[in-house]
């Protein structure tokens, strides 16, 4: 008796089990079957060293996607990086979705040149153009003999650390308006080094990009080392960008340095916000309205957010723009050049 009862208890339970399985499959609890269940999305923005900008910048905008966008089961998080380079193969690889870049690192990595050489990478995308990256090439007073920027030529110059992105921007703005390496005798110096070397007289002069003010050369100012921000002219512009197209006019205005009383007319490149074509496009979209509509905390993520406006949102974008960034745009009556048009919609 003990044993049949025993098996009769196995066969309710199982006939149970068989039930409470069957009910919740046709109310759409579980199994294949369900489609309504929501899907969280887990995104990572690269950045840089933590030393830097596009650290924090990177922190504060993963903070507020991840507030204001809870309700659509939308985590971002930031990630450190060794910078633009590094970025790019974070997200050929899947293992950031978004990224911080310099303009020039994203024309090479789209067009595969440069640094990328014959390697391309055709899914980068772009979202919006974050700060200026202000070109500054200083020079002692005693060398400058036309104002602009090839009065470089012949000079002791830094063009900053090797490898970094200093050197290289600064080579290809040299290569651009017919200067070579062997034109100037080069030095390899970090900025406050190089602003030390030209109040020694080791140097001549230096290139230090950067958002302005510019901590180096604000002290050289302040100490009156006697020095000039050379300027760009038009043409000038205009061959750089013949070379690769994402610089812009930037103007430094009056008193930004110790006495300089003047506008100074120089170019920058965007730092800019990059995604992988891989995500979609109603999720850009949200992450570019979230930005826009949330300015005044994006602001105070760090004082050079404070240029991210509609107004800067498209300035020397170096690949399409996104889908989802194109739709906001749009939107908002920006006029889009043909350029950061997307491939798709075109």
């Amino acid at each position: 008796m003990r044993r049949r009862l025993n098996w009769k208890k196995v066969g309710c339970l199982a006939l149970i089990s068989l039930f409470l399985t069957l009910a919740l499959t046709g109310c759409g609890g579980g199994g294949n079957g369900n489609t309504s269940a929501p899907k969280q999305q887990f995104l990572t923005v690269a950045t840089a060293s933590p030393g830097g900008t596009y650290y924090p910048i990177g922190v504060g905008l993963a903070n507020l996607w991840s507030e204001k966008l809870k309700d659509k089961d939308i985590r971002v998080s930031a990630q450190s990086s060794a910078g633009s380079v590094e970025n790019v193969d974070l997200l050929q690889k899947g293992e950031a979705q978004l990224g911080i870049f310099q303009g020039l690192i994203g024309v090479q990595a789209y067009e595969g040149r440069g640094r990328f050489e014959g390697s391309p990478y055709k899914g980068l995308r772009s979202i919006v153009m974050l700060w200026p990256n202000v070109e500054h090439f200083v020079l002692v007073n005693s060398a400058v003999k036309t104002g602009s920027v090839t009065d470089i030529k012949g000079t002791k110059f830094s063009i900053g650390p090797r490898a970094s992105g200093t050197e290289e921007s600064t080579l290809v703005i040299m290569k651009a308006l017919g200067l070579n390496p062997n034109d100037i005798s080069a030095e390899h110096l970090g900025y406050s080094d190089t602003a030390s070397a030209i109040k020694d007289g080791r140097i001549q002069g230096g290139s230090m990009p950067a958002g302005i003010p510019v901590s180096a050369i604000t002290d050289l100012y302040a100490s009156r080392a006697n020095v000039t921000i050379l300027e760009f002219t038009d043409e000038q512009l205009q061959a750089v960008n013949n070379l690769y197209n994402t610089w812009f006019r930037f103007t430094i205005p009056p008193n930004t340095y110790p006495g300089v009383d003047k506008e100074i007319k120089t170019i920058a490149q965007p730092n800019w916000l990059g995604v992988a074509d891989t995500v979609d496009e109603e999720t850009v979209y949200l992450l570019t309205k979230t930005i826009f509509e949330n300015l005044d905390a994006v602001h105070g993520i760090h004082d050079s957010a404070k240029n991210i406006s509609l107004d800067n949102a498209l300035k020397g974008l170096p690949v399409p723009l996104h889908p989802g960034a194109y739709r906001y745009f749009k939107e908002k009556g920006l006029d889009i050049p043909e350029k950061l048009i997307p491939p798709g919609v075109k």
